[in-house]
């Protein structure tokens, strides 16, 4: 489980999280919603102790990612809106590369680089260097680092932008798997179709504060508003709605 109370982070005179707190549960597809510069990345990037927060608390599985980086970032698989793939490997060898870094080797590696490349449909590029790929072609190798090592916890990052369709397909199935093995999973993304077909809770952020979460059906109904993409912009306000 990861929670937050009051997070708040600023650089320099702008305020990036205002005060976010959510809980999100093991088992669970946590969709993290918001207009563009809401404050969603910034989220992400403190919740695995890549930034510093200045105030609040953050909890993984019990665990504050400033106390303990290291053991909380074991339990996290990130996928970051940068992917850092590096050219001259392929796909294959860059999966390795992390693998190792992970303390994985040998055969049971090489296997487990077999499962994500099934799970994710990427067979076609594993022997290739990524140098070239396309946008849905990086964005699968960098969902793949991040499922290696069986992660407990997964936060991405819009993860089916620039996937073609059966893509997008293949990356729903792995998630739907991965929240029946009782990861905790929390996405950021624009697309409401994923948010109510995949999406087990709602977290509604505007101007770095928190403004709502619950499921889809219970967002709906808090508005009033039987559409979530309607309820989405009447929660965080209609100029900002407009913006997303």
């Amino acid at each position: 489980m990861i929670e937050a109370h009051e997070v708040r982070k600023h650089f320099g005179p702008v305020q990036a999280l205002g005060g976010v707190s959510f809980g999100a549960r093991d088992g669970q597809i946590t969709a993290l919603l918001g207009p563009n510069g809401a404050g969603k990345t910034t989220l992400l990037r403190t919740l695995v102790g890549m930034l510093k927060r200045d105030h609040g608390t953050i909890a993984v599985d019990g665990v504050d990612p400033e106390r303990d980086p290291m053991r909380v970032r074991a339990s996290i698989g990130f996928l970051t809106d940068q992917f850092g793939l590096y050219e001259r490997l392929s796909t294959r060898e860059y999966l390795t590369y992390f693998g190792e870094l992970n303390g994985m080797d040998g055969a049971g590696l090489r296997r487990r680089i077999d499962e994500v490349s099934g799970m994710l449909a990427m067979d076609d590029i594993m022997e290739r260097r990524s140098k070239g790929f396309s946008q849905g072609q990086r964005i699968k190798v960098a969902l793949a680092r991040a499922l290696l090592h069986r992660p407990r916890h997964l936060l991405l990052d819009e993860p089916t932008r620039g996937l073609d369709v059966m893509s997008t397909r293949a990356v729903r199935h792995a998630l739907a798997a991965l929240r029946a093995e009782g990861c905790c999973v929390i996405m950021a993304t624009h697309v409401m179709q994923e948010v109510t077909h995949l999406c087990d809770d709602v977290i509604v952020i505007a101007k770095g504060h928190t403004v709502a979460q619950g499921t889809p059906a219970e967002l709906c109904r808090r508005t009033g508003i039987a559409n979530l993409e309607d309820a989405f912009v009447h929660l965080v306000g209609t100029d900002e709605g407009i913006a997303a």
